[in-house]
């Protein structure tokens, strides 16, 4: 049995008349007579009771067509699906991403995504810049926000977003009158700041800038979240210099500023695998829109 012998009896059972079926399905009436018989001696039983004038369902016949009704809407439904997967349009996508960039270009692509393919479930994953790249080839996430450069043979990357540094300090610091701090001001002050192994391209651009300023940065903790970073200076551990959005978070006992030098730029890099999947490629796509609009 193959599907045209299905397609061929559900338009005899919809108009119960061989000449209409035929002209329907854009063949002859006897090849169509024909292939009606082949379908009733592979099946076993007859299919239609036919006279001259008229044509109709037997028993079986009608239990068949309800049957092949469920199958065809089956089938159409699977092509739907597999049509809308290889659009990149259904499925579930795992997404990692650096803390700094929820105060930036992720909520952006994340609604746009959304809005454009609502069908596909995403998995958000707040992880390192090292984890990412982990975790990416190890399949466990499908593309990754990260802070470049990235290294890894098998993976893609491309900058989407950046954005200066600025400086946050204790609210109650006595620069915080200043306008603009100067850098050098800063030579003798506690710093927080990012482990350079975690990422590297928002550690060493901090790093280069004080020392081009004359001096290196004295370290009074770590902190592996931005978040983390903030909320320490906040409470008088220290200061940071911390990329330009996280002037987003809205954190109670911080006070952020300008600096008086220019500042190297820090960026966002989405990050996947090669030979990406059609929903991996839709989402680069509305990400690069957002981002390009942007």
């Amino acid at each position: 049995m193959e599907l045209r012998h299905l397609h061929y009896f559900m338009a005899v059972a919809e108009e119960l008349n061989f000449s209409r079926a035929a002209e329907r399905l854009h063949i002859a009436q006897p090849p169509l007579s024909q292939q009606i018989r082949q379908l009733e001696a592979e099946l076993g039983f007859q299919l239609f009771h036919r006279t001259k004038r008229t044509v109709r369902l037997t028993e079986a016949g009608i239990v068949f067509f309800a049957e092949t009704q469920k199958i065809m809407r089956q089938l159409e439904n699977a092509i739907q699906i597999g049509r809308q997967t290889s659009r990149g349009e259904l499925g579930q996508l795992a997404i990692g991403f650096a803390s700094s960039a929820v105060h930036n270009v992720l909520p952006t692509i994340l609604q746009a995504f959304r809005t454009a393919i609502p069908s596909v479930k995403l998995q958000l994953r707040e992880l390192t810049t090292d984890q990412q790249l982990e975790w990416l080839q190890q399949g466990r996430i499908d593309i990754g926000f990260v802070r470049p450069p990235v290294e890894k043979d098998g993976l893609s990357s491309k900058v989407i977003f950046s954005e200066p540094l600025i400086l946050a300090l204790p609210e109650t610091h006595a620069l915080c009158s200043q306008e603009r701090v100067s850098l050098r001001s800063l030579s003798h002050e506690p710093f927080i700041l990012f482990p350079r192994s975690l990422a590297p391209g928002l550690y060493d651009p901090i790093i280069s800038l004080c020392q081009q300023a004359g001096f290196s940065p004295i370290l009074a903790q770590e902190a592996t979240q931005m978040q983390t970073i903030v909320s320490l200076v906040a409470a008088q551990m220290g200061i940071a210099i911390v990329p330009a959005s996280m002037q987003n978070l809205q954190r109670s006992g911080v006070v952020y500023k300008l600096l008086q030098e220019t500042t190297p730029m820090v960026a966002i890099a989405m990050i996947w695998r090669h030979n990406p999947s059609p929903t991996v490629l839709r989402f680069l796509e509305v990400a690069r829109q957002v981002t390009t609009n942007g």
